[in-house]
């Protein structure tokens, strides 16, 4: 058999042709590829069938146009998307992204990714990705009251609950997605389990908003626990300042960590003793009412440093939560001259390639998003089957179930990564979520 570069490569290189203006899905498909390139070949079934190349072409792409009004009576005019990547074991399950910089590559990228994420969690859960170009910076409620309901316009004729069921992400929050479901109700006529996200009120999950930063932590619990330690007493630097950032760090400090850093584009937080519930919780009102975070109370014993980044400062474990490749090798280099032994992501392919090789090599435990951030998908799938079954379970019957469930994930992960005593959890997540995808689209033959 060839080598695994000859292999990478020659694999590759078609789907570079076909997608050379597309940087954030090449980096993505590449970093799998390299991972689960020699297991397709290892496997004649999966080979013969090309799973891994079907995968790289979604089933389908929907593009659309958002006309909109704003408050002073102007047409406004954005593009919609939604990537429908796979579904191969289940409907298409992914957020909805509404900000400047969504665009196809990246959306492409997301979609590629959450077919494994989705597969890693057990559900029957397919992978796509959905959004917008649509900026609510500034914006009055009612402006994006107006997007949402002329985007869902577009949106309805291609999901429903055993199609395709969006969810939330960047700026679409419980918020958006009531407006989105209510729009959505209205034109359908019909009350069921389209989208998740969704309130208690009118059909939603207990602790879904904090489904993805609390189960961030519970899989860092579970690869501390695999090396025989706990997270009582250790420094966590955490970026960003939104829902993922705010709850992991909130679950971290109930579970006895030190949470160090928060952060923004425009500088971080630094809390040397380790941050309160107090702090967290004022963090989390700035950013929903769209204010920085430079000036904090006195009281909360936090300082604000302009420009800097939480991976400059000492801490044993990171936990990236902002936007793709926001740790460079110059920030990795900085984690690991600060002694940081434990690194995982609350949003997705968060490490450069360099960062990564960077970090590889320092011996460091690294969770990639699709495994270590996929308990926001898990309790949306559970929030599929409680619309189903018309039964709802109570908040501690959720995180119960995303404690396992995110248990479940870090043993897949495990176990294919496993090499002597060390854990190479990305390697590992790609090839378990393969698998299980390889082996569902192998079962429906050449369609």
């Amino acid at each position: 058999m060839p080598d695994r570069d000859d292999l990478v490569e020659s694999y590759l290189a078609p789907i570079r042709a076909r997608n050379s203006d597309e940087p954030e899905f090449l980096q993505a498909v590449e970093e799998v590829a390299r991972d689960v390139v020699t297991v397709e070949k290892q496997h004649p079934e999966f080979a013969r069938n090309k799973v891994l190349e079907r995968l790289t072409e979604p089933d389908r792409l929907i593009r659309f146009r958002v006309v909109w009004q704003d408050d002073a009576g102007e047409v406004q005019v954005n593009r919609g998307w939604r990537v429908q990547t796979s579904n191969a074991i289940g409907p298409y399950k992914a957020g909805l992204r509404f900000h400047p910089s969504v665009n196809l590559s990246v959306l492409k990228f997301l979609g590629f990714e959450q077919v494994f994420k989705n597969a890693l969690t057990g559900l029957p859960l397919g992978g796509g990705k959905g959004g917008a170009d649509f900026d609510p910076t500034g914006r009055s409620e009612s402006e994006v009251m107006r997007f949402c309901q002329a985007f869902m316009l577009e949106l309805a004729h291609h999901i429903g609950p055993d199609h395709d069921v969006p969810a939330g992400d960047i700026n679409v929050s419980p918020r958006e997605i009531g407006w989105l479901f209510g729009a959505y109700k209205k034109m359908q006529g019909r009350f069921h389990g389209a989208i998740t996200g969704k309130g208690t009120a009118f059909g939603g999950s207990e602790l879904r908003v904090e489904a993805t930063g609390y189960g961030l932590i519970y899989f860092v619990q579970a690869m501390l626990a695999e090396r025989g330690r706990d997270l009582s007493g250790r420094r966590v630097a955490v970026s960003g300042k939104g829902n993922v950032a705010t709850h992991a760090a909130e679950k971290a400090v109930q579970e006895g960590a030190r949470v160090v850093t928060l952060s923004d584009t425009s500088g971080t937080l630094l809390a040397p003793d380790g941050m309160g519930q107090e702090a967290i919780d004022w963090v989390r009102e700035r950013k929903r009412a769209g204010e920085d975070i430079a000036d904090p109370p006195g009281r909360l014993g936090l300082t604000f440093r302009e420009g800097a980044l939480p991976w400059e400062q000492e801490a044993e474990i990171a936990l990236p939560c902002a936007t793709q490749n926001e740790i460079s090798g110059e920030a990795a280099r900085s984690l690991i001259d600060g002694g940081c032994g434990l690194i995982a992501e609350g949003a997705n392919m968060l490490l450069t390639a360099e960062a990564a090789g960077l970090v590889q090599e320092a011996g460091i435990d690294y969770a990639p998003g699709k495994a270590a951030n996929a308990g926001g998908v898990a309790v949306s799938g559970l929030e599929m089957s409680q619309d189903a079954k018309g039964r709802f379970a109570s908040g501690a019957e959720i995180d119960s179930a995303l404690r396992g469930i995110m248990a479940e994930i870090h043993g897949r992960a495990a176990i294919e990564g496993r090499d002597g005593a060390r854990i190479d959890y990305r390697r590992g997540a790609n090839i378990a979520g393969y698998r299980k995808v390889a082996r569902a689209i192998c079962a429906f033959g050449v369609i």
